[in-house]
């Protein structure tokens, strides 16, 4: 049992910084506790009142309100009398109620962390285990409805790692939950700005990840502690008398180092413990800017500076945001110390900043999607910097409460965090069903997706799914080929992330060109059988008609891209154009053919089909010229178009010269028109009533407004070079155009 002496040590510091009447319940809460779980041993082996106790008064420290310390303390009896969970709410109040229910889907996470190593092996294993415990640390904070969940489930987290280090303990246990601080809780602490907590948390958790290091910066520490603390102590009084004496008002302070950063800074930078300057750190805190300058001119002329160690984080703060001067002094005796100097708000910034800082310090870089995340965190960070300046005003009772309101409905809720049935974290935009997440495990998987169960019932693949649940997905057996996905999957009631569906229509696409190869080649079959000529060599054939590959020589036939007559040609032996002997040329008959809308002369050839591109769709008197397609004849271009330039460079033998013909009185050409204008109602219509006056025939449209401007593209017929200029002058004095160009 609990000891009454510290149940009542304990009664005064539960209750700090709160109303009588606020007080009083977290009171009964211990109280329901101490009756319900009496003989309750936690996980790490301390008495389940004791801890339940521990996680209040840090709480409390945390200056949280009543009902987070109250969650936090009455979470034991959810978890180890789950009989018990009915009395919660009627004694508490449903705002408790919804939180102990938050935590209790949390408790899942200590399984999942504790499979990390098991995961993370083989090749990448450390890029493996850096991934899932970032979406670890992401799926705490989504799955949290109310941000003080996360706040409650790191002091659960201090308060065991507390207990370990009481105890000395030296078990697998200790070990574990010393990880997985590292690993989660002590950078989630970071990203919300609770410093007190990440530091607390580093330190007690190195001290059993890495005992040996721990012990010795500790000794170090503690051999130098009475100098250390007696220098610091003349250091601040000489200091601040002399801003005193200059009329500076300031706040100096002793700077405390933690072991774990001292560990980390000796690491990084290869040093010794004696070569540390910062162990013996000061801060000075000003009002503004101007004074920071000045004060840091009056102790470069106290003491002696270490130049290389001055930065200017105010001229240019660092890619978190943060400012400060920072410099490095040497004191009458040799002893170097360290001084940082900053404004009231860089100091908040400091404390509550940026959500940035976590990825700084850690990671050095983010990505657009890890930016998105992060504003969100960083206003999270806002609350609680906002909660630190509203927590002394009691008598504000309606900003406390606002804040409450706000810390509430802080949420991540455009990400959701499933789990696999080994335990892995599979990340999915919110509304995602089964099919998104069996196609996030693996496309093979998607494919062959014939049912999910979860949290083991079997529930439609159009179920949205929500943080926490474990997926299993139910596949067919055989190849993913022969089995495949519906079609329905494509619509958003059956999946909602965008790579599904790519990799959906990837395998229709990929169906139709098999089927499409497949007739293709039952069409050469049959005509070869007609023809007699079952025993040709089909590679040479295809060769003869410009393809390389049998395959693609298939899947033109079956497209009609190459026609029944081209093939019997081929067959036939036809003779082709011939070429002269090297150093030989023959004259070059220049030969006409009109393809009905636009006459060309495509020269050294005849009764060669030949069709303007669509590409450029060129006009008399563009400039032009000629490209020998595969089974489509000669494709005529601009010259200056693109397309026709990215194949001359592949193949330039293909090149062949055009000219225009004659074009007979109505004779027209397709051009595409772009139009892009002031979106507004009529818009549409007085443009077409351009195309009717000046009796140009429109064959197609292409409409599209954003954020009120329209961009439109006419295919339009036209006669000649000079009627489509004429257009596009008339279509330039409507009101709102403001480009109109060919395209």
């Amino acid at each position: 049992m609990v000891s009454s002496v510290l149940i009542n040590k304990s009664l005064e510091s539960l209750t700090a910084g709160l109303s009588e009447t606020d007080g009083k319940p977290v009171l009964d809460a211990l109280d329901f506790v101490t009756a319900t779980c009496p003989d309750v041993v936690v996980t790490c082996g301390q008495n389940g009142v004791e801890f339940a106790t521990n996680v209040g008064l840090i709480l409390a420290e945390l200056n949280t309100d009543a009902q987070t310390r109250i969650a936090g303390m009455v979470t034991l009896v959810a978890e180890f009398k789950p009989e018990a969970m009915d009395q919660i709410e009627p004694k508490f109040g449903t705002d408790v109620y919804r939180l102990v229910d938050s935590l209790r889907k949390l408790l899942k996470l200590k399984d999942l962390t504790s499979g990390l190593e098991e995961m993370a092996k083989g090749k990448n294993a450390a890029q493996i285990r850096k991934a899932q415990t970032e979406t670890l640390r992401k799926m705490l904070l989504a799955m949290a409805a109310d941000m003080r969940v996360v706040m409650i489930r790191l002091a659960v987290q201090m308060a065991t790692l507390r207990y370990f280090a009481k105890i000395k303990a030296e078990s697998e246990a200790s070990q574990q939950s010393a990880r997985e601080t590292l690993e989660i809780y002590a950078p989630l602490a970071n990203r919300l700005g609770i410093w007190q907590v990440k530091w607390e948390l580093e330190d007690l958790a190195f001290r059993f990840t890495n005992p040996e290091a721990y012990r010795n910066i500790a000794k170090s520490l503690e051999e130098k502690r009475t100098d250390r603390e007696a220098f610091i102590q003349r250091i601040m009084v000489r200091l601040q008398k002399e801003l005193d004496e200059a009329g500076i008002k300031a706040q100096v302070a002793g700077r405390p180092k933690h072991i774990y950063s001292i560990y980390n800074k000796m690491r990084g930078k290869s040093l010794d413990f004696s070569n540390l300057y910062d162990l013996r750190a000061f801060r000075v805190i000003v009002a503004d800017v101007k004074t920071c300058f000045t004060v840091l001119d009056i102790i470069h002329r106290l003491w002696t500076p270490i130049l290389k160690e001055f930065d200017d984080y105010i001229s240019r703060p660092k890619p978190n945001g943060y400012q400060s001067l920072h410099t490095v002094v040497v004191a009458e005796n040799g002893q170097p110390f360290e001084v940082q100097i900053r404004t009231e708000e860089m100091h908040r910034l400091a404390e509550f900043g940026v959500a940035a800082h976590w990825r700084y310090k850690e990671t050095g870089g983010s990505s657009f999607v890890a930016q998105r995340y992060d504003e969100k965190i960083s206003f999270l960070r806002q609350l609680l910097s906002w909660k630190t300046e509203v927590g002394d005003a009691v008598a504000e009772e309606g900003s406390h409460k606002e804040w409450t309101e706000k810390i509430k409905s802080a949420t991540l809720d455009d990400r959701i965090y499933v789990l696999t049935p080994q335990a892995r974290v599979i990340d999915l935009p919110r509304g995602a069903t089964p099919i998104d997440f069996a196609y996030q495990i693996h496309t093979d998987v998607g494919h062959r997706c014939r049912g999910a169960r979860v949290d083991g019932v079997m529930v439609p693949l159009n179920t949205p799914l929500q943080s926490g649940q474990t997926v299993e997905i139910i596949t067919a057996k055989g190849a993913a080929g022969n089995i495949g996905p519906s079609r329905d999957w494509l619509s958003p009631e059956f999946a909602v992330n965008p790579r599904t569906h790519t990799k959906i229509r990837a395998w229709f696409n990929g169906k139709e060109y098999e089927e499409t190869v497949n007739n293709g080649r039952a069409i050469l079959e049959k005509l070869l059988q007609r023809e007699g000529k079952t025993a040709v060599n089909l590679e040479e054939l295809a060769r003869k008609l410009q393809y390389q590959k049998l395959e693609e020589f298939f899947f033109a036939i079956g497209k009609e891209k190459v026609t029944p007559k081209a093939i019997e040609q081929a067959l036939g032996g036809q003779a082709e154009s011939k070429q002269g002997d090297q150093g030989k040329e023959e004259d070059i008959v220049r030969k006409s053919r009109s393809d009905g809308k636009a006459g060309v002369l495509v020269v050294g050839t005849e009764g060669v089909l030949s069709q303007l591109a669509r590409c450029c769709r060129p006009v008399p008197p563009d400039e032009i010229v000629g490209f020998v397609t595969r089974g489509k004849g000669v494709s005529i271009h601009r010259l200056d178009c693109k397309n026709f330039l990215d194949m001359a460079r592949h193949a330039p033998e293909r090149i062949i010269e055009t000219n225009w013909g004659n074009q007979g009185a109505d004779t027209v050409y397709p051009v595409d028109i772009y139009v892009q204008a002031a979106d507004r109602q009529g818009l549409l219509r007085d443009i077409s009533d351009i195309y009717t006056r000046e009796k140009l025939n429109v064959t197609g449209v292409r409409t599209q407004s954003s954020k009120g401007v329209a961009k439109m593209t006419f295919t339009v017929e036209v006669s000649s070079m000079e009627s489509l200029k004429h257009a596009m002058n008339l279509i330039r004095e409507v009101k709102g155009v403001s480009v109109v160009n060919r395209c």
